[in-house]
């Protein structure tokens, strides 16, 4: 892996996590000493952190982690909805019989993961199967100018994340939903595929603006695991 990609994987994942919160300076030169390469992979890495919305400019300050509060879920939803739900349902139109079995396995696994969650179970599991299913949906839609749009809006989203109350009951419930886009889109039934994700993104983002804490953000969520609430 190149130093800069490397730089920036690492970045890109403490600002998910919110170990470099909104503001912090992210200083080539300390940052370069505490990567242990040179400035150049650092600048290359900074700029596409800027470029994916992670970071900016700020007049006599340099380069910061950008801003991110619960004011902006409503705007991040809103482009959220349209373009998941088009994503669901073009994948259920253009799946192949091998994506369709892909998405009926994970509907079983998403089933089995709703009682684990009841049970205040370790949610890492669910999580990664939120990441198989976005990368299921991208797959099959065939539209990579959707999929590098919304590649963009999941990194919001993932921080946007760490901001809602860790709820297990609502994981339950996010994970039964999950099942049913994912049951929708191996059954090819479309217009069931745009609904059932419309549902379950008005879910999360009713969770998100109730339950939600500005304060403290790094003692909510402790995994950054896919980007689904």
């Amino acid at each position: 892996m190149r130093a800069s990609e490397r730089a920036y994987e690492v970045l890109r994942g403490e600002i998910l996590e919110w170990d470099l919160p909104p503001g912090a300076v992210l200083g080539e030169v300390e940052l370069a000493e505490r990567l242990g390469i040179s400035r150049t992979p650092v600048r290359e890495a900074l700029s596409r952190l800027v470029s994916d919305g992670l970071a900016e400019q700020a007049p006599g300050r340099g380069v910061v982690v950008s801003d991110l509060s619960l004011e902006q879920a409503e705007h991040l939803f809103d482009l959220r909805i349209a373009l998941e739900s088009l994503l669901a349902r073009r994948a259920a139109q253009r799946a192949t019989a091998e994506q369709a079995a892909v998405m009926a396995d994970l509907a079983g696994r998403f089933t089995v993961a709703v009682g684990h969650l009841e049970a205040g179970g370790d949610p890492r599991d669910y999580y990664r199967l939120t990441t198989a299913l976005d990368a299921g949906l991208d797959e099959a839609a065939e539209n990579p100018y959707l999929v590098s749009t919304l590649r963009t809006l999941r990194l919001h989203l993932a921080r946007l994340r760490r901001l809602a109350a860790h709820d297990p009951g609502r994981l339950a419930v996010s994970a039964a939903e999950h099942a049913d886009i994912a049951a929708a889109v191996a059954s090819g039934a479309a217009d069931l595929a745009d609904a059932t994700t419309r549902v379950h993104l008005h879910h999360a983002f009713s969770h998100l603006t109730r339950h939600g804490r500005a304060e403290d953000p790094t003692a909510l969520l402790t995994t950054t695991e896919g980007d689904r609430p």
